[in-house]
Parts: structure tokens; sequence; C-alpha cells
């Protein structure tokens, strides 16, 4: 089953810049993922810090972004809609970038982590968006 965009942004709760942000660094990353895993002279001696820094950026852009919406819903005097927006889109951006951050310590072996702790973020978000599409139907 394919879900429209209204239904993903319903249940995911990000817009569509957010979803396009997302989109954008996940190419940049899938192409420089292909480039290292092909030991291509490109990249040199890249880490996977620098494989994963448009994952990082793009968390970044969309945190800011969520920022102003927050600041313009509040102006507008939609306070209780906009704390739970920010706190909504605050817990998913810190789950996936935590979850982000646990992989990327573990492929480059600075962590002792077992994969079942370092894909917990990912455990609760999950739950968090099934919660979420429960709500809506």
């Amino acid at each position: 089953m394919i879900f429209s965009l209204n239904e993903l942004v319903h249940w995911l709760g990000i817009t569509i810049f957010e979803i396009w942000v997302n989109l954008v660094s996940l190419t940049i990353f899938t192409m420089l993922l292909a480039l290292k895993l092909d030991d291509n002279y490109l990249l040199g001696n890249a880490g996977w810090w620098t494989v994963f820094s448009p994952l990082f950026v793009a968390d970044g852009l969309n945190t800011y972004f969520c920022a102003i919406i927050f600041i313009r819903m509040r102006m507008e005097g939609i306070i209780k809609a906009a704390i739970l927006r920010a706190l909504r889109s605050l817990i998913l951006l810190l789950l996936i970038f935590v979850f982000k951050y646990l992989l990327c310590k573990k492929l480059t072996g600075q962590s002792t982590l077992e994969y079942s702790e370092m894909m917990s973020p990912i455990f609760i978000l999950l739950q968090l968006i099934a919660v979420r599409a429960c709500q809506l139907h």
C-alpha cells in the first residue's frame, strides 16, 4: 500500500519542506556512502562522520525550521498548538539524531553498544508514529 503525501504529513507530523530536506540529504548521504564503501579515491580517507554529515545538517535545518514555525504560531496566538507541535517535532528530531549519532559511533568503533541498544531510538520512534496513526483514524 502506497501512502499519499497528505497521509505522510499527518502521520509523521512533519511538513513537505522537512520531507524535501530529508530526501535531499538522504540522496547526498547515499552517494557519499557508495563512494566510501567502494573505497573510491574521491573521498580519500574520509571517515564515517563525513559520510553522515548531510544527515546531521538536515537535522539542524529541520530544527531551525521547527523553531521558526513555533515562533510564528506563538505570534499568531496559537499557543497550545504551537507547544504541542514543537514538542512532537523536537522529540522526533531528537530520536532520529540520537540514532544517527549512535550508528556513526558504532561504525567508527568508538562504541561497544549492541545493535539492539543502538536501535532503541528507532523502536521508540516507531511506537510514537503508531500511536499517532491510531489517534488520527
